[in-house]
């Protein structure tokens, strides 16, 4: 058993070393050029369409089964749980603090490989037989490419890594519950399989229902949380930054708990963490914003730049501060598993109150993370074996999670790695060869008189046509 384990993590590494460095980097650089760093250019137009729009009577435009707000939240579900909360604290304590800038820079290029991948679900997406809107990966392979034999790989390895993901979830938050309260992670895989199980009885339109009020409610919690430790430790400011820039470009020594690590390593670890994070290039969150309403593919897209934003820039940053600026880092006994180091964290600035927060926050998260996952899965089971397999992939990923609940950590971890790499690299090979489409309908809309044009308050004059031959 030591030794599968053994080749599970090497071979982890190795994926998550130069080749999905490569593919990730050139990919994100790539499309950041082809579309024109349009995600920069036109930043506050971007927010004023999404984050600005959340309070408007109405944010829906065109056809759809879910709003893009509640699509928003319900990708954002998926993306914020584990990967913020523990993922994190796995960068930095087998990366070293400078993954965490390298986790920056992969969301900076994140935010054109993740509006590409929105943009083309919406484009290809299709009415399944209940009269919803569904859409993602999958079907821009099979109905852009004609090549769906890429599309069964990408589905088939996402009904895996979503397996992976959950197990992944259920650890984190037993480790984290079982520093806290002192609780068996047997108890805790039990009650929260029994929770999930219940839920995710009802389809997509009762999970947006939940996300859409329960998911900005954590976010502030825990943002307000780590912002009140971050303020009590401000004097550690300027030297968390410092272990960020300076470790991100040099090897750094093994400190009290923490064993050290090489650049390779750090950067490695940024680049996994961060891809888990905001989910960029591996085509899970196009899968929800296939069924938001839109008008236009492009308009969809914008959403997802907003989630890159909310999820890596802001939520994970957070608890990296919180991590580096008490110190708790370097502490014996975190780098076997590191899963509860957050809690810990919390623990040290804000007192017995600052675990709470942190487990009852990922409790929820992880609630939420599970119940789209699954949604992910099923598409997945229907896109390969039709609607009555759904059931059956439900059980399983119900399962999962109390397997999870009292697995190893690395080892979860370095497979969920795995799985991630097997749906990206179908995903990335489909958003470069239609990348020339993308590009296509992002000068549509941003030339044309019936959206972009018509949101800023410009008119065409007499006898002017928009680019777009509108």
């Amino acid at each position: 058993m030591d030794s599968l384990l053994h080749i599970i993590v090497a071979v982890s590494d190795w994926i998550w070393g130069l080749p999905m460095i490569i593919l990730l980097l050139f990919s994100g650089i790539f499309l950041t050029i082809r579309l024109g760093f349009f995600h920069f250019r036109y930043a506050p137009y971007i927010i004023k369409q999404t984050i600005g729009s959340i309070f408007k009577k109405s944010n829906a435009k065109g056809k759809g089964t879910v709003s893009p707000y509640q699509s928003l939240t319900s990708a954002l579900a998926c993306t914020i749980g584990a990967g913020n909360i523990t993922g994190v604290p796995v960068a930095i304590m087998f990366g070293g603090p400078g993954a965490i800038f390298w986790m920056w820079m992969i969301s900076i290029i994140a935010g054109a490989i993740k509006f590409s991948e929105v943009t083309l679900a919406v484009n290809y997406r299709e009415k399944n037989t209940k009269g919803e809107y569904v859409g993602g990966p999958m079907y821009y392979m099979t109905k852009g490419l004609n090549m769906k034999w890429l599309g069964v790989w990408f589905a088939a390895a996402m009904m895996f890594e979503v397996l992976a993901s959950i197990m992944v979830q259920g650890n984190s938050l037993a480790l984290t519950v079982e520093e806290t309260f002192n609780i068996s992670p047997v108890i805790t895989g039990i009650i929260t399989m029994i929770i999930v199980g219940i839920v995710i009885i009802g389809g997509i339109k009762r999970i947006v229902s939940f996300t859409e009020k329960f998911v900005p409610l954590m976010i502030f919690l825990y943002l307000a949380a780590a912002f009140a430790v971050v303020i009590i430790n401000a004097d550690m400011i300027g030297e968390v930054l410092g272990l960020i820039f300076s470790y991100a470009f040099q090897p750094m020594a093994a400190a009290g708990g923490f064993g050290g690590a090489a650049i390779a390593q750090t950067v490695r670890w940024g680049f996994a963490r961060g891809v888990y994070s905001n989910e960029a290039g591996v085509g899970t969150a196009p899968i929800v914003h296939a069924a938001a309403e839109t008008d236009h593919p492009v308009r969809q897209g914008l959403w997802a730049i907003t989630e890159v934003v909310i999820d890596t820039l802001i939520v994970c940053s957070a608890t990296a501060f919180v991590i580096l600026s008490t110190g708790v880092w370097t502490n014996e006994g975190f780098t076997e598993d590191p899963s509860g180091l957050t809690s810990v964290a919390f623990a040290e600035g804000l007192g017995s109150i600052g675990s709470y927060i942190v487990s009852i926050a990922l409790l929820f998260f992880v609630v939420s993370t599970v119940i789209v996952l699954s949604y992910y899965g099923e598409k997945q089971a229907e896109f390969l074996f039709g609607a009555k397999a759904v059931w059956v992939v439900k059980v399983i990923y119900v399962v999962s999670l109390f397997i999870g609940a009292v697995g190893g950590a690395k080892a979860i971890w370095s497979l969920l790695d795995i799985s991630l790499a097997a749906m990206a690299v179908p995903n990335i090979i489909a958003l470069l060869l239609l990348s020339r489409e993308v590009k296509q309908l992002k000068d549509d809309y941003f030339n044309s008189f019936d959206f972009y044009l018509k949101d800023i308050g410009k008119h065409p004059q007499p006898n002017e046509k928009d680019a777009g031959g509108n």
